[in-house]
């Protein structure tokens, strides 16, 4: 037996192959790309020559939005592709190349692997009342499914799933703070295993400053451009997801690692900009979780770049959070403890195994179906 994971970003894909053991999951292969404008078939089809196709009997597919409906895994069937679907307007970057992947998947495997999907919303499920609520009338939030919903809810589960194997002895996990810092960002507070609050809201675009979304911003800005600059929604959809975050800022690009490298005004700003949204929201989830026991990094820029995790974190000493600039330095792409003895509080650098999740939650989907 062996699972297939499709993980599909806005506009990446990460594929692997698993095979459960009595052991555990065993990874056979994994492949990353980068920049795809969209889906591509033949990417899938020459990753999975690498092994008997016929072997691979479930593809188990990362869907950013589930909305209310889908709050655990489930086996994808025509009426669940049609609610992915109609979802699309509140994830408009995500949802369709993973509907896309879903039906490419289909026709490379035929009906004999099973297909699951793994919901980044569905984490958040049991978000607390006050903090998934907008204050808007209720009757509006209700009739048209208004609330906040939280994204990368796999890859906080990931880090929060390792943080408990690491320290066993903190009692359910106790108080956490996670960061997912890649090309989207979001941060959320967990008490013993439960989320309750998160970055992100009503769609991706809420909350940290990202690569190329704005984050949080003043729902008047959108009217004044809709209004005074003559921008449709189309063009506000684009400007919001596509144009700004630190390409906007910069003026060059999305990525920080360019970002960094950039000796201009604007690129540090940037940089600024986004490390200060980060650090406002670690103090709210200081205050909404009464403390910490850690602070967990991952993604791409969490997991990579010391200087945005010193920035981050520069002056948090008082609130018990102190890194160790030498273990700092030595945590790039690895899973260390960078904190200082000192402090209070631990911080890690704990590469997301989103895939390993996928794989567990979809083989416990299957056979408890």
């Amino acid at each position: 037996m062996t699972v297939l994971v499709i993980n599909a970003g806005s506009s990446s894909l990460r594929l692997a192959l698993f095979r459960p053991t009595a052991e555990g999951l065993v990874c056979l292969d994994e492949q990353h790309h980068g920049g795809i404008d969209e889906p591509a078939p033949m990417l899938l089809k020459q990753f999975v020559d690498s092994t008997d196709v016929n072997e691979i009997t479930m593809a188990v597919h990362r869907v950013v939005h589930g909305g209310t409906r889908f709050t655990t895994p489930c086996l994808i069937d025509t009426a669940v592709e049609g609610e992915i679907e109609r979802l699309i307007p509140l994830a408009p970057l995500h949802n369709p190349p993973a509907l896309a992947w879903i039906r490419i998947a289909r026709r490379l495997l035929g009906e004999r692997a099973a297909q699951v999907a793994v919901f980044d919303t569905a984490f958040y499920r049991s978000l607390p009342e006050v903090a998934a609520g907008y204050a808007l009338p209720r009757g509006l939030c209700r009739r048209h499914g208004i609330r906040r919903y939280g994204f990368h809810g796999i890859a906080h589960r990931a880090m929060w799933q390792r943080w408990r194997e690491i320290r066993p002895e903190v009692g359910d996990g106790g108080r956490v703070i996670s960061l997912q810092l890649g090309s989207g960002c979001s941060i959320t507070a967990i008490d013993r295993g439960v989320p309750v609050d998160t970055s992100m809201g009503f769609s991706p675009l809420e909350g940290l400053v990202m690569a190329t979304r704005a984050g949080d911003l003043d729902p008047g800005v959108v009217t004044f451009l809709q209004r005074e600059a003559g921008l449709n929604t189309e063009k506000i959809e684009q400007l919001l997801n596509r144009q700004s975050g630190l390409l906007g800022l910069s003026g060059e690009s999305g990525d920080m690692r360019v970002v960094l490298n950039m000796d201009t005004h604007d690129a540090r700003l940037a940089v600024e900009l986004y490390c200060y949204r980060i650090r406002k929201y670690v103090g709210a989830y200081l205050a909404v979780l009464g403390g910490v026991d850690a602070i967990l990094f991952g993604g791409g820029v969490g997991e990579n770049s010391t200087q945005i995790r010193e920035k981050v974190l520069r002056g948090m000493e008082w609130l018990g959070v102190e890194l160790d600039p030498g273990r700092n330095k030595k945590g790039i792409g690895k899973e260390i403890c960078i904190s200082a003895a000192s402090g209070r509080s631990e911080v890690w650098v704990i590469p997301v195994d989103e895939a390993h999740v996928m794989v567990q939650e979809a083989l416990r989907t299957v056979s408890s179906g």
